[in-house]
Parts: structure tokens; sequence; C-alpha cells
């Protein structure tokens, strides 16, 4: 997987074109007839970008915030009486498209989105669930989900995409990879990206260098790559590296990246190196800790450096699955399930054995 070190000239560095982000639901223009929206999120990560293109009648906007009370009058104050003409949705999570089909019911507009994230969308606002379903109880179990944990989960009504998403209309048109559209007066292709979420759509201005990388391009954080009990063979870890290494490919210097969270930032090609980088030395350390049977929840220490919270417990799990499986895809790796437990137990694969895929 390419990285700085395995290329010659050295890449733009990472420059940061602001000292601070605005203060919530107010709009700054980053560049002409574009403005930036910071928005509140109740959880570690405390924000989203969102972005306003001007369209002469109307706004265009890329990504939305949650569907809270607050976050819609944030986009009260900051549109003061424009109509929203479109949406663009980067992906289908919620701090990304949760307010998408309140602006298609109050203004009328237009939704974009990659066909399989609004696919996603529309079918996890469907399925709400008062507890856990027992396919993902069963997933936890398989990955060592600490037993308090486990117990406590059990008696909780979990997240429901539901509960912070305004409903989406039955209709959307769809963005594809390796297209063109118009969007505030900008001609921008869209490239996908892979890993975060499926079909991830970020999108590049063919005149003024700016990048809208929603949460494929971090400034400084990596995404979280999970595999998820709807897709428990999943690779994440592999399709976020090839991801990243093709994006790479179109990053030139001095080109502006506006991020779903962080600051606007100057370094692209520099940026996917280091994330690509990020997640080998993962794996690195990873494979030295599978030297003895691990559950995936036993291999956080190596992964992230810290202990892990109740709170971030389940990304973290969902994480750590991403990338055992991924070593197991590689044929690294080897699984069998710990007859008393009935978990996954990964270790690194025997001379000989290095073909085990999951049984």
């Amino acid at each position: 997987m390419p990285s700085d070190r395995a290329r010659g000239p050295r890449p733009e560095p990472l420059r940061f074109l602001v000292p601070s982000p605005p203060r919530f639901g107010a709009p700054v223009e980053i560049a002409p007839g574009l403005r930036w929206l910071r928005l509140p999120l109740p959880m570690a990560l405390d924000h989203v970008n969102c972005w306003m293109l001007d369209e002469g009648a109307g706004v265009a906007v890329v990504d939305t915030g949650l569907d809270t009370r607050r976050t819609r009058a944030l986009w009260r104050a900051a549109l003061d009486g424009r109509r929203v003409t479109r949406v663009l949705c980067t992906h289908h999570h919620p701090d990304h498209m949760g307010l998408a089909g309140w602006f298609a019911e109050t203004h009328g507009a237009e939704i974009l989105m990659p066909r399989t994230g609004w696919l996603t969308a529309r079918r996890l606002q469907r399925d709400v669930q008062d507890r856990p379903a027992p396919e993902t109880v069963a997933f936890w179990r398989a990955a060592g989900m600490d037993a308090a944990i486990l117990s406590a989960r059990l008696a909780e009504r979990p997240f429901n995409l539901a509960d912070v998403t305004a409903p989406l209309p039955p209709g959307h048109t769809r963005l594809r990879g390796d297209t063109r559209i118009v969007l505030g007066g900008r001609r921008w292709t869209v490239r996908m990206g892979e890993g975060h979420a499926p079909e991830h759509a970020t999108l590049w201005d063919e005149a003024g260098g700016i990048v809208l990388g929603g949460d494929q391009m971090l400034p400084s954080i990596s995404p979280n790559l999970s595999v998820y009990p709807s897709a428990p063979e999943a690779d994440p870890v592999g399709d976020w590296l090839a991801s990243c290494a093709r994006l790479r490919g179109h990053a030139r210097d001095g080109m502006t990246v506006l991020p779903g969270h962080g600051l606007p930032y100057r370094g692209l090609a520099r940026r996917l190196g280091q994330m690509i980088d990020n997640h080998l030395g993962a794996l690195d350390r990873l494979r030295a800790h599978l030297a003895r049977p691990r559950t995936a929840c036993a291999c956080f220490t190596p992964l992230f450096g810290r202990e892990i919270g109740a709170g971030a417990y389940g990304l973290a799990l969902g994480e750590a699955v991403a990338h055992c499986q991924h070593l197991v895809h590689r044929g690294e790796t080897r699984r069998d399930r710990d007859p008393a437990t009935g978990a996954w137990l990964y270790r690194m694969a025997n001379a000989g054995e290095g073909a085990d895929l999951p049984r």
C-alpha cells in the first residue's frame, strides 16, 4: 500500500487554513459563493461541518447535521429566509443526512445521495428496535464483548437512526462515482470512497481546487472503520486502504480540502498517506498481539493505545473486528470458535496455513 515513504517527491505538508472554527450556526465564507456552517453534535466529536453553496434563487447544502430542535433553529437562522434547493449528502451517517428529509419536506429540496447510502438510510430509518436484535447480540458475543457491558446493553434501548433523522422521501437523485455535477455554479467530479461508509461521495471542484471530503478526508483523526452485524464478513479496512490510495492519485498541491469534521486544510496527498500509515501501523501491532489467540475485544490496547470506556465501546468493538478480519481476508490470521464462550479467537496463521478464510 503506497504511503509517503514509498513515493518519490514529498507531498505538500499539511497546513490548516484558519486557526479556529466559527461559532456554531454562524456561516462564514470559505470561497466565493461557498460558506461553512458548523453545527453541534451531542458526543465526543462535538461538531459536523456543513457547506452552503449559492444557487441564485436559493442555496444548495452539502451535509446537514442531526435532526434536533437546536439544529433546525440554527439552520433557520443561517438561511435567513433563503430556500434550500438541493441537499447533497456525502454518506448515510446521521450527522451528515439527519435533516435531508426535513429540507425536502419544508423547502421542496432535491436530495442527492449515493444509491447505497440512500437505501441504507431508508432501511435503517424503518428498523426501529426497543432492545438489541438477536443478530446484534450474537455479533457482540462473537467479538468477545465485556460481560458487564453486554448485560447493560441487553436491558437498554439501542441507538436507532430514526431518533435523530427526519424521514427520507421515497425518491432521490443518485450520485455516481466518476461523474460530473454542477452545484453552486461550480463543476464537480464525484469520486467515491469506501470503508467508513459504503459509497462515500467526495466532490472535486474542476476549476477552483476545492475538495468536499466529508469523512473520507478528515485532517486530524481517522474515521471509524467498523464491521456491523448487517455485513459480518465485510472488510472495511481493506476498502479504506484501497480508497485512500486511489483518491491520493487525484490529489494535487494547493488543493483546499473542506472536511466533514475539523478545520479546512491543504496537503491532501500527505494526509491520505498519513491515514494509510496509521492503519498499516495498527495492523503491525495487531499481528504481534495475535501471536496468541485473542478475541477482537482483547485487541483494543494495541489498536487504540488506550483504555476504552463504555461510551466508545461499541465503535471500538466494530473497528477491532474490522482489523482482525482484514488479516483473515489477507490469509495472515485464522479464527476459531472458543468452545466455552462462542467468541471468535483470532491468531496468526502457522506456516502453511496462510490461506485460511472465514468459516
